[in-house]
C-alpha cells in the first residue's frame, strides 16, 4: 500500500476509535473512567495493528509516528484550553478538568511518538513497550479496584491484584501482538523464544508501576520495560 493511503488509514482508524469512546463517555453511556481505560487499552492494539499497512521504506516510521503525534497535539490543545472539546474531556478526564488531559494521557501520546521512531517493526522491544503501557497498565485501573486485596507495603494506593493485573494484561497483550508479528514473518524467531523475556519485562513493568509515583507511570514504567527489552532482544 501507498505510505501516504496507509497513514490516512490509521489516522481515520485512530480518530473513529477516540472519537467512539468520546460519544459514548459524553452521552453518558460509559463512565468516563471506563472509556478512558478503554482508549488506554485499545489505542496501543489498533496503531501497532496499522503498521501492517506500511511499506519498508525509510519514511514509514515517520509517516506512522504522525499519528500518534497529531492525537498528541490535540490532547495538549485541549489541556491548555486553546481547543474546546467536551466529549474528549469528559472520555479522558477523571474530574472533568481539561488539564488532567496534560498528564496521564499527553505522556501516554509521547511515549507512542518515542517508541514508534526509535524501534518500529525493527525490533519487539518498542511493541512490547507499548503493550506493556496498554495492556499492564490499563488493565490494572479495571482490575485492581474491583478485585479485594491487600495494599502493597511499598505502596499503600496500590494493590496486589493491581501489580498482578498489571503482568497479566502487558503479558497477555504482548504475547498476542508478537504472535501476530511472527506469525506474518515480521519477527523471523519461533514465538517460544518470546515468551521467557516477555514474561520477566512484564514483571519488571509490573514493578515499577506499583512504584508511588503518580501520573507519570506511563513513562516510567514504559521505559523501564524498554531497557529491559534490551537486556533480552
Amino acid at each position: 500500500m501507498n505510505n501516504y493511503i496507509a497513514l490516512a488509514l490509521t489516522f481515520a482508524i485512530a480518530l473513529g476509535f477516540l472519537r467512539l469512546m468520546d460519544f459514548f463517555a459524553h452521552r453518558g453511556w460509559i463512565e468516563s473512567k471506563l472509556s478512558r481505560k478503554l482508549i488506554h487499552i485499545g489505542t496501543g492494539p489498533i496503531f501497532v495493528l496499522c503498521w501492517f499497512f506500511f511499506d519498508d521504506a525509510p519514511s514509514a516510521r515517520w509517516l506512522a509516528a504522525l499519528v500518534p503525534f497529531a492525537i498528541t497535539v490535540q490532547f495538549a490543545l485541549i489541556g491548555l484550553g486553546i481547543l474546546k472539546d467536551k466529549a474528549s474531556v469528559d472520555a479522558m478526564s477523571r474530574t472533568g478538568d481539561p488539564k488532567e488531559i496534560l498528564r496521564g494521557p499527553l505522556y501516554y501520546g509521547i511515549m507512542f511518538v518515542v517508541l514508534t521512531l526509535v524501534y518500529w517493526r525493527e525490533s519487539p522491544i518498542g511493541i512490547i513497550a507499548l503493550m506493556m503501557m496498554c495492556g499492564g497498565d490499563g488493565v490494572a485501573d479495571i482490575f485492581g479496584r474491583r478485585i479485594a486485596s491487600p495494599k502493597l507495603p511499598w505502596s499503600k494506593e496500590k494493590s496486589v491484584a493491581g501489580t498482578a493485573s498489571v503482568f497479566l494484561g502487558g503479558f497477555l497483550m504482548s504475547a498476542i501482538m508478537i504472535f501476530i508479528y511472527v506469525s506474518a514473518g515480521v519477527f523471523a524467531n519461533p514465538f517460544g523464544n518470546y515468551i521467557l523475556p516477555m514474561a520477566a519485562i512484564a514483571l519488571v513493568g509490573a514493578l515499577v508501576e506499583s512504584l508511588h509515583y503518580k501520573d507519570i507511570d506511563n513513562i516510567s514504567m514504559t521505559l523501564a520495560s524498554a531497557l529491559m527489552g534490551h537486556w533480552f532482544f
